[in-house]
């Protein structure tokens, strides 16, 4: 049996460059592990794909896929097609990083299954070449594969490492509802896309190689915040909470609509005491460098 850890994601900078002639959009990000992860257990079965799922730990787990539509299963479909060869494999999920979330969930795990495929059936695929076949399934994919700390752009999918990050705490607030990429996309467009003002990305890159995270963190932004706004026009007051109690930076993370803030450990009580009366599911959990 191999067991994989597929690690949540947060954007320290999420940047729109434009819209492309392919209808995806150019995007310039960095991006960040954590250590809140969900895990993936494969074992080699007689015949054929069993796929299994516990998502009981976070709230709304009841609408993740548990069939072929779900990106770990995905993942091995791809794996199928790559190879030309079916593979007898038995998946169990266990769900702990919330759904529809901006976390990067499901590119993980279908990350978590080409790692762990690669190593059950010896295949001695490069992670170069497991990034190939990420992308396939996802933009977030390849980091997901990679993880830690890295620059991303293209779609999500030409990355660079940076250095590993300072360990902070990682307070996690995920409100009741959802925002749908597709959704934030296409609102993006629509109304935001002449109005944001850029993160000043290789500013930040500089700031964090020199461990200037003070700095860094005055330079971080997200330009779908503006768009989850709309729907969540709360997010701003999570964010000023968590700020006045204590944390040294406070953003959303990805499409939203989870709200991340970077804090010293000492600070994570008061955080948790300012958010825990909202309507929204917490988390702590820390960054995390492969």
């Amino acid at each position: 049996m191999i067991k994989e850890f597929a690690r949540a994601k947060i954007n320290l900078t999420l940047d729109i460059l434009r819209k492309r002639e392919d209808n995806f959009h150019e995007v310039e990000m960095i991006m960040q592990s954590l250590e809140l992860a969900d895990v993936l257990e494969m074992e080699k079965i007689s015949d054929g794909i069993k796929f299994s799922m516990n998502a009981e730990k976070i709230i709304g787990g009841e609408k993740i896929p548990a069939d072929e539509k779900n990106l770990a299963y995905r993942a091995v479909l791809e794996l199928e097609k790559v190879c030309g060869k079916k593979f007898n494999v038995a998946i169990n999920l266990q769900k702990n990083i919330p759904a529809a979330a901006g976390l990067g969930g499901g590119s993980s795990d279908a990350a978590a299954v080409l790692r762990g495929m690669n190593k059950l059936f010896d295949l001695n695929f490069s992670e170069e070449k497991l990034c190939k076949i990420g992308e396939k399934i996802g933009s977030d994919v390849p980091f997901c594969v990679i993880g830690g700390t890295c620059l991303a752009k293209g779609r999500g999918e030409i990355l660079t490492k940076l250095p590993a990050m300072k360990n902070f705490s990682v307070v996690l607030m995920k409100p009741h509802g959802e925002i749908s990429t597709v959704w934030a996309y296409k609102t993006f467009d629509e109304f935001f896309a002449d109005k944001i003002s850029h993160p000043p990305t290789e500013k930040i890159i500089s700031l964090l190689s020199q461990k200037n995270y003070e700095e860094a963190f005055k330079n971080f932004s997200n330009v779908f915040e503006p768009v989850a706004l709309k729907k969540f026009p709360e997010i701003e007051l999570y964010k000023k909470k968590m700020l006045a109690a204590g944390a040294k930076f406070s953003m959303m993370s990805g499409s939203g609509p989870t709200i991340f803030s970077l804090a010293d450990e000492e600070f994570v009580e008061k955080i948790v005491s300012s958010i825990k009366n909202f309507d929204a599911q917490i988390f702590i959990t820390k960054n995390f460098s492969f």
